[in-house]
């Protein structure tokens, strides 16, 4: 089967590119790393996030740009009282953030006092693979509650990450997950790529990510 882009789709990409770009020499003029999570729904993003936030608050400055569907807090809220500076970014129903949604949500953050943003995508898995949204780095979280099949019906998102975080590890004794199927089809599509097996309930898994995330910041003060 043929996939066909019409040239309005091209142009909108192409759009969404240049000022993804200039997000990113933004975010690198700043010195700060920018990291794009994306995930399902419910697959733990903001759990995730609001750990981080917790162990990593008082070795440096993290600020949050959150995407939401609809006009909701609920989820900046949980960063802001982790203790990081968070702002909300409305899609109006769009299945994913863009470029310009993000250039909005940057120039109400404190630049200038920040050392990591973190952008918490839509939960979606297949619309967000597709957007650059000006990140040094992509993230995926994936919830074992999901199951071991996603890479498989969801290629594209796994080809274009730089890290993934398999969470909810607490859960594999009582869920249907074959943590053995789930890295084949991953390394099928993405070989090598840098993966961390966490639980935000437990706190496992969380070191190495943290320093993951620790040297990143230190390449971008660099």
């Amino acid at each position: 089967m043929t996939t066909v882009r019409v040239p309005v789709v091209e142009n909108i990409l192409n759009a969404n590119d240049f000022v993804a770009n200039e997000n990113r020499k933004i975010f690198s003029d700043h010195k700060i790393f920018c990291i794009n999570i994306m995930a399902a729904p419910g697959a733990g993003k903001t759990a995730l996030i609001v750990k981080t936030i917790a162990l990593l608050k008082k070795e440096m400055r993290i600020g949050v740009i959150e995407g939401d569907t609809a006009s909701v807090t609920i989820d900046s809220d949980k960063v802001t009282l982790a203790g990081a500076p968070a702002v909300q970014v409305t899609t109006m129903g769009e299945c994913h953030m863009d470029a310009m949604m993000v250039r909005k949500g940057m120039e109400q953050l404190p630049l200038d006092s920040l050392d990591l943003v973190i952008i918490e995508n839509i939960g979606n898995l297949i619309c967000p693979a597709e957007w650059d949204l000006g990140s040094h780095a992509n993230a995926l979280i994936a919830s074992v509650a999901e199951g071991d099949d996603k890479p498989y019906k969801y290629p594209n998102i796994y080809r274009n990450l730089n890290v993934l975080l398999v969470t909810k590890t607490d859960l594999i004794p009582y869920v249907e997950y074959d943590i053995d199927r789930f890295r084949t089809g991953v390394e099928l599509l993405n070989p090598g790529l840098i993966t961390f097996p966490t639980s935000a309930k437990t706190g496992e898994g969380f070191e190495p990510w943290l320093t993951w995330l620790k040297s990143k910041v230190a390449d971008a003060k660099a």
